[in-house]
């Protein structure tokens, strides 16, 4: 490789212990996310127009992600892309951020907020370094040099991001200890191709969407989840949750380095109680830092009640009103049908904390059409299919919220950690030998192909994922059974439903430039929890009791004492009937991708009984209507990509 593209325009010089410091800024069009490449064969400089134009093109991918600043950097192996939602420091804190020492440069784009930055700085100020704007940026980049690529494990945030160290001649990719922030990568033609989303490596020229069984394996047998690392597209990957990733002459490294430890907890219940509450009542408060103002979303539930709570009074004491929202759907006050899952609307609960929080609370509705319409946009935002009108309901509502906020607190991870869900305690559930949010395959094969069922092999390939993450679990010598198994189920929740749900949380809100932002992932608290013995977490039957009583201080006794539901879901008899119509035009369309997949009379037949919408078939949302609506998703994703297929003939297209 020869080709390359020289940095456009150098601003805003500061200094960083005796060298120049500089960021790099062009003017222009505004855009979001971060993403480039990385080649030691030959040099970017040799072309500089057309490299240049694939940066611009990759960060105009995902120009959703923000619109507030935008800039590229090249040099001889290296090309950066950076368009930036801006949080903190709103007038210098523009990237890519560039710094020269010792004659090398080093630059970083970075997507993220770092909660523990003035802990770290006034070490750096110690050590030397002079900081001319207020941004996390500048403190990573500043802590690289001068402690090396390990620095990441003095870092408390949410973070994905690209550093340049033109000293070692290498570039790295972060991504936080939870995953919360999303990075995407391949290597192709001894090239290493990176991006905020899937969609920005679409618009390298060595890059293609190739499907292949393994992809239809991924969505028809885990999906709306992952496999970890899995980034379903032939060849493409993420970087892994507490792991970094090394590219230099002699290849791609990956680095893991930090993951859960099983450790004996010698807290007595009081004693963790007040941990539990302390640790959660900091990670809201340090999540709160912005120079924009923050909002939360506001359920009702324990959780976000908990955090609209803490971030009330916190702000409150400055004389700020917190902005919060919440969710619904037009018509649920008629056709909403309680069941095991779902039992009571939120709206009661959300009335109830705005009768004891000074609140300036808007409530958001999505109606049917609205929701069925939204399903398409949902697998642009996420490139994949998703959690259906789950994830279409939650990107309308963000797109909402995003006219008033850049910043939302969410109450997103309590339930993975803490155990909400009922597969934490009903035995029926807990001892499955398999992922117990997804324990019967056979709803989603019901209208597939007999000839595509047998060739996808779904039982034998989700058994093999859920057994080799059975053998990562964390434990500690001579512990019960039981105890392994609440360690297991633990595990499998932070690794594979936590991270879907964080996945639709940044895709969803990000695609209308909107930070959300999630406490209860604070790697301190998951740490301590990970330890916490089970029947401190399960007391008196309640679930997630231990976070109750952290949380009772805050929460009136009605919300204390709420039984778990989950987000809503519309239960309005014209969605259905919309899936239903959509579904069939796809069926009679003999060109619609997915006729070589399903058994079209089998498929007829599911439009024409009774819904069922207390059965999931993923998690405790997913039912009869959303399986029709994640059949729409797969046909439309298909119609995007279907001409760039492999082995065709093997997956019967």
């Amino acid at each position: 490789m020869n080709k390359g593209v020289h940095p456009a325009c150098l601003s805003g010089k500061t200094a960083c212990r005796d060298e120049r410091f500089f960021i790099l800024k062009v003017e222009g069009e505004s855009m979001c996310g971060i993403a480039g490449f990385c080649s030691f064969a030959g040099s970017f400089l040799q072309d500089i127009g057309f490299w240049q134009e694939i940066l611009v093109a990759m960060r105009t991918a995902v120009a959703h992600r923000g619109r507030d600043s935008s800039g590229e950097y090249l040099c001889e192996h290296t090309g950066m892309s950076h368009a930036r939602l801006a949080i903190r420091d709103l007038a210098l804190g523009i990237q890519p951020l560039v710094s020269k020492v010792g004659g090398q440069e080093y630059a970083i784009v970075y997507n993220g907020e770092i909660y523990n930055v003035e802990e770290i700085k006034p070490q750096l100020e110690n050590a030397g370094y002079q900081f001319q704007t207020t941004t996390d940026t500048e403190v990573i980049l500043c802590a690289y040099i001068e402690y090396g690529a390990d620095f990441v494990n003095r870092l408390n945030g949410i973070y994905a991001f690209a550093i340049w160290d033109g000293n070692k001649k290498q570039l790295l990719l972060y991504r936080d200890r939870l995953g919360v922030k999303p990075l995407f990568y391949t290597v192709k033609n001894d090239m290493l191709i990176f991006g905020s989303e899937i969609k920005a490596l679409f618009c390298h020229p060595f890059v293609c969407p190739e499907i292949d069984i393994d992809s239809f394996r991924e969505i028809f047998g885990l999906g709306p989840a992952r496999t970890p690392g899995n980034g379903v597209f032939k060849g493409i990957y993420e970087v892994m949750p507490g792991h970094y990733q090394v590219f230099s002459r002699g290849g791609l490294r990956n680095i893991r380095y930090w993951q859960l430890e099983a450790r004996e907890h010698t807290d007595d219940y009081e004693q963790t109680v007040e941990t539990v509450s302390f640790l959660v009542q900091d990670a809201i408060t340090r999540q709160l830092v912005s120079d924009v103002p923050v909002c939360s979303f506001l359920s009702g539930g324990i959780d976000s009640s908990i955090v609209t709570a803490v971030a009330a009074n916190c702000l409150g004491s400055n004389g700020v009103r917190l902005n919060t929202f919440s969710f619904d759907f037009k018509g649920n006050e008629s056709y909403f049908s309680a069941n095991a899952f779902q039992p009571e609307r939120d709206r009661p609960f959300v009335e109830l904390m705005l009768g004891n929080y000074d609140l300036r609370h808007t409530y958001l509705e999505c109606n049917e059409t609205d929701l069925v319409d939204l399903l398409y946009t949902a697998v642009d935002a996420k490139d994949l299919p998703g959690m259906a009108d789950v994830d279409a309901s939650l990107l309308f509502f963000c797109s909402l919220v995003a006219k008033c906020n850049k910043v939302a607190l969410t109450g997103e991870c309590a339930d993975e950690i803490f155990g909400g869900y009922p597969w934490f305690y009903k035995d029926e559930l807990l001892n499955v030998k398999g992922f117990p949010w997804s324990k019967d395959l056979s709803m989603r094969m019901a209208f597939l192909a007999p000839d595509f069922v047998k060739e996808l092999q779904l039982q034998e390939y989700v058994s093999d994922k859920y057994w080799d993450t059975l053998k990562s679990v964390p434990t500690l010598a001579n512990e019960t059974p039981a105890a392994i198994k609440h360690r297991e189920i633990t595990y499998l929740n932070i690794v594979w439903f936590m991270q879907t749900l964080l996945d639709r949380m940044d895709r969803m809100s990000m695609y209308s430039g909107l930070e959300a932002r999630v406490p209860f992932a604070d790697h301190r608290i998951v740490e301590y929890v990970y330890n916490v013995p089970w029947n401190m977490k399960y007391r008196n039957n309640m679930a997630k009791s231990l976070l109750r009583e952290a949380g009772k201080n805050y929460l009136p006794e009605g919300i204390l004492q709420r039984k778990k539901s989950p987000y809503p879901k519309t239960y309005h008899p014209n969605y259905e009937r919309l899936l239903s119509q959509r579904l069939q035009d796809i069926v009679y369309d003999p060109n619609s991708p997915i006729i070589p997949l399903i058994d079209k009379k089998k498929l007829l037949s599911f439009l024409k009984a009774p819904i069922e919408y207390g059965k999931p078939w993923f998690g405790q949302l997913m039912a009869a209507p959303q399986l029709l609506a994640y059949f729409i998703q797969i046909n439309y994703w298909l119609e995007k990509y279907t001409h760039y297929f492999v082995d065709k003939e093997q997956v019967f297209l």
